[in-house]
């Protein structure tokens, strides 16, 4: 059987995107494993031209928590447990207040609102000692889950705070993709409970999840040849990036109707 009939299986797409979606998951996630963030976006904005709305989150949030979940497989001897136990309560809160909310913002100011918090974050003074505390992590699990759910990929804002928390490359990757499988295994319930099947995406959702691995292993070794000092320098440059796009994107979107 040609690849292309294979593929044509495995979602309602076409088996030529479905083939592309699967090698966009191979880079995405190497280019979260290596530079600590960011790839999460790249996904959510190129699955946004060929899927449909009502797909693009749910089927976005599987793939991003099998990603995820690889990369904790790999790292996890690095894992931050203190940060990831206080970080689970307000993920827990989040997920509660999306499956409930009924008032939306205005189309763009949840862009615009995330873009901004992350520049804050990362070329502002720095948020105060009481907001790096349990209860500080515990609000930044609640309030990013809940823009997770609304607006897809939140991982700019976990990543912003994560690299405040922790010290080292390893330690960064590994506690923000542990927060990461938390919010996106929400999705599942939350997304579950409005109606979505899922099961006509699961083809496509396990075989990105696979190539994730691959994307994820990539990436770790390239992270391996990198010193702290340049890993710095690149995930702050990768998320200011990534930032001041999703702000041009919250400004298109909010002025331009």
């Amino acid at each position: 059987m040609p690849l292309l009939s294979v593929l044509d299986t495995l979602s309602p797409l076409s088996g030529g995107l479905d083939l592309t979606l699967i090698l966009l998951s191979v880079l995405t996630s190497a280019f979260t494993a290596a530079f600590g963030a960011g790839g999460g976006v790249l996904m959510i904005m190129a699955l946004a031209q060929v899927m449909p709305a009502a797909a693009l989150i749910p089927v976005h949030g599987m793939v991003q928590l099998g990603s995820n979940v690889g990369r904790v497989c790999m790292t996890w001897r690095h894992l931050d447990r203190a940060t990831l136990l206080a970080f689970l309560p307000g993920v827990a809160l989040g997920a509660l207040a999306a499956a409930w909310l009924l008032i939306r913002l205005p189309a763009g100011v949840l862009e615009l609102c995330i873009a901004a918090f992350v520049l804050f974050t990362l070329w502002g003074p720095g948020l105060p000692g009481r907001a790096l505390g349990r209860f500080g992590t515990l609000i930044v699990g609640a309030v990013t889950t809940l823009l997770s759910s609304l607006v897809g990929a939140s991982g700019p804002v976990v990543a912003a705070f994560i690299k405040q928390r922790q010290e080292g490359r390893l330690a960064k990757v590994a506690t923000f993709s542990a927060c990461m499988v938390a919010q996106h295994l929400t999705k599942a319930f939350v997304f579950g409970a409005a109606g979505f099947v899922f099961h006509d995406w699961l083809g496509l959702i396990l075989a990105m999840v696979a190539a994730g691995f691959v994307g994820t292993w990539l990436g770790l070794n390239l992270l391996k040849r990198l010193s702290d000092r340049r890993f710095d320098d690149l995930f702050r440059l990768v998320l200011t990036l990534l930032s001041l796009r999703l702000a041009w994107l919250g400004a298109a979107r909010l002025w331009g109707g």
